[in-house]
């Protein structure tokens, strides 16, 4: 103890008005101290934003003034492309395919009759029976059947393509978000049935500060937490390629897996970017004290006196925290128990390894 004291306070004796001598001020705490050390840390810019459907189809009717007479999903329903969604009535089509399959083939006789002619009339002009003007007659005859042949052809598969609209089918597989169809009633071409989030995929879309638009890389990794709790795991997609003139933010677009478990598009969401990596300088989080909003770190200096040093902080990792600025990187820092002490105050050091530094306790004399 004489040996650890006098060398550090032995010349801070000093006499009194009465020209005796007084001790030294006895330590308060004994503390362990550390030095700043540098580490590679993540960057990351946070972000807030919504969760949106990654592409939202809709999905109307393409037949005219029809009933629905039938209705197969409701929304959160999963559906495969080509699924049958709703069913159309199709009483009036399937009379008016009949009636063109019939004047279809009432063509097609009609144009066999006339290509007979037309062979007859060849066959008799050359013989010399037929003139000229004979044969072509019965040649257009014979052209003008094809022709009604083709368009009757082409009313069928018209009346065939009204059909199969009677039968409204999912475009892609995902799920339904929205359904406005009803049984019974009677809906118009365009009409909107339903919404479908393409694929069952949704996004996070983040609005970032126009400043940290060049930070971020097409690609980089994000995690999300939704307000449901349901944390996801997301790539970068696409930077917006505009800013917003209201807000001066910009929107990033979030991929995001197609499980998303309880998250769900329109929630809000809160999220961090990974930019990569950087060197910093960083402390034991213990050493850190947080007084009327700022932080704060304690110094030993030779004398054993420590300093209160206000510090800016910025990441944490693995226990330590980032120190940006107030700092020197040769400072002598109490590694934890900075709570318990004020500036000026005089400790004891006690070595340790500032991995390994223990909890600030009451010295002991």
């Amino acid at each position: 103890m004489v040996c650890l004291l006098g060398g550090v306070w032995g010349a801070a004796w000093a006499a009194d008005e009465k020209g005796k001598a007084t001790p030294p001020p006895k330590p308060s705490l004994t503390v362990t101290v550390t030095t700043p050390q540098t580490a590679s840390l993540a960057q990351k810019i946070s972000a807030n934003g919504n969760l949106a459907a990654w592409q939202e189809a809709i999905v109307g009717a393409e037949a005219n003034g029809l009933k629905i007479t039938e209705v197969r999903v409701n929304v959160g329903d999963r559906v495969q492309r080509g699924d049958v969604l709703a069913v159309l009535q199709a009483d009036s089509l399937r009379a008016e395919l009949a009636q063109a399959e019939g004047a279809l083939a009432e063509a097609t006789a009609s144009s066999q009759e006339a290509k007979s002619q037309a062979d007859r009339a060849r066959s008799l002009q050359q013989q010399g029976f037929f003139s000229n003007a004979q044969l072509s007659q019965a040649l257009a005859a014979e052209a003008s059947s094809v022709a009604r042949v083709q368009s009757a052809r082409a009313m069928v598969q018209l009346q065939n393509v009204r059909l199969a609209q009677t039968q409204v089918r999912a475009p892609d597989a995902g799920v339904i978000s929205a359904r406005q169809a009803t049984v019974g009633s009677v809906v118009g071409a365009g009409t909107e049935l339903f919404r479908l989030i393409r694929q069952g995929r949704i996004e996070w879309r983040a609005e970032v500060t126009a400043a940290e638009i060049g930070r971020i890389q097409v690609g980089a990794p994000v995690q999300i937490k939704a307000a449901s709790g349901q944390l996801l795991q997301g790539k970068v997609r696409m930077v917006a390629p505009s800013v917003d003139a209201q807000t001066r933010n910009a929107l990033v677009y979030v991929d995001l897996p197609a499980q998303t478990g309880s998250a769900r598009a329109g929630m809000y969401a809160q999220g961090e970017i990974a930019l990569g990596q950087s060197q910093a300088l960083t402390v034991p989080q213990a050493a850190v004290v947080v007084r009327d909003g700022f932080s704060y770190v304690y110094t030993v200096g030779a004398d054993q006196k420590v300093s209160q040093l206000k510090v800016q902080t910025g990441r944490q990792s693995a226990g330590r925290v980032e120190v940006v600025s107030g700092l020197k990187a040769d400072a002598r820092v109490v590694a934890s128990g900075g709570a318990f002490l004020n500036h000026g105050d005089t400790v004891r050091v006690v070595d340790a390894p500032a991995a390994q530094a223990a909890p600030a306790a009451p010295a002991t004399k």
